[in-house]
């Protein structure tokens, strides 16, 4: 299985490295290199236009605009310290164009999953300013009595989203790590903790107030997620933020081990039907990615 996992692009095989087999930290780095230079994350660089921006526009269309792709650039593990991310962020930064507001493309605060997925985005490039840490503060203030997010706040919404859930928690772990806003990060991490119980209370994919699942779609693993929600993500979320094993992650679990075919990988169950730059696997067949990413939730999880 391994073998068949570092057969692939180098986004991938990085991560097995990193992941799964503890390769040594040089071969790791190496390989991470490559990411901007060879295969999937050199073909998305290749395709920003002059203005810093991809599918010309920042939110649509989806899936080939700005955000969209910086975001399949960051699961890519594109290095934010390298030369291709500098310039392809310094192009987008000097190109100009703001959102309506008036603000660019780093500082967008708004509806709520699309401010999370720009935080996401602004600490892992480095393009973090004093707006930033305001939108750090925004969204902390936004979360909800039962622990969640939800975009539709503004209209009113008192339930949360775990749509919008889970881009929140991926924002402020981003934001954590990478330092930004310091003084925040106490108060990050426990809003992250209070989230971390509105999903374990629903066993990460069920109605709290009828047991039932909320949507089939989330038993079905995609990549990228896109915005969307599903079991696999959620839990990737927390082994990469190593949180603690919790007995309420159980069912997810053995949702994650029923999906693994005969052959030991994971197919590629849900597509999110849009504009794609390329296509990187094909539904219903073996993904690379579904497989790297549950066998590192199935290693964290011991």
């Amino acid at each position: 299985m391994i073998g068949w996992l570092l057969q692939g692009d180098p986004a991938i095989r990085r991560q097995v490295m990193r992941d799964l087999t503890d390769g040594p930290a040089a071969a790791v780095v190496a390989t991470r290199s490559e990411v901007a230079t060879v295969g999937w994350g050199a073909r998305l660089l290749a395709l920003q236009e002059e203005d810093g921006q991809w599918g010309g526009g920042f939110y649509s269309p989806k899936w080939i605009s700005t955000t969209y792709t910086l975001l399949q650039l960051r699961h890519f593990g594109l290095d934010p310290a390298g030369e291709a991310a500098h310039v392809a962020r310094d192009r987008l930064i000097g190109g100009g164009v703001t959102w309506r507001d008036g603000s660019g493309f780093f500082e967008y605060l708004g509806e709520t999953c699309v401010t999370a997925m720009n935080l996401a985005l602004a600490c892992y490039f480095e393009a973090t300013s004093l707006k930033t840490t305001r939108v750090v503060e925004w969204l902390l203030d936004q979360q909800l009595e039962d622990g969640g997010w939800n975009c539709e706040t503004d209209r009113g919404s008192v339930r949360s989203s775990f749509h919008t859930t889970i881009s929140v928690l991926e924002g402020l772990l981003e934001s954590e790590r990478s330092g930004h806003a310091p003084e925040l990060t106490v108060a990050s991490a426990d809003a992250r903790l209070r989230a971390h119980e509105y999903l374990l209370e629903r066993q990460m994919f069920r109605s709290l107030s009828s047991g039932e699942i909320v949507n089939q779609s989330w038993t079905r693993f995609s990549f990228p997620p896109r915005w969307w929600y599903d079991v696999l993500r959620g839990l990737d979320y927390f082994q990469d933020a190593a949180a603690p094993w919790d007995d309420r992650l159980e069912e997810a679990l053995g949702l994650l081990e029923k999906k693994r075919t005969g052959d030991g990988r994971w197919n590629l169950q849900n597509h999110h039907s849009g504009r794609e730059h390329f296509q990187m696997e094909q539904p219903g067949k073996p993904s690379r990615w579904n497989t790297l990413r549950a066998l590192r939730v199935l290693r964290w999880a011991g």
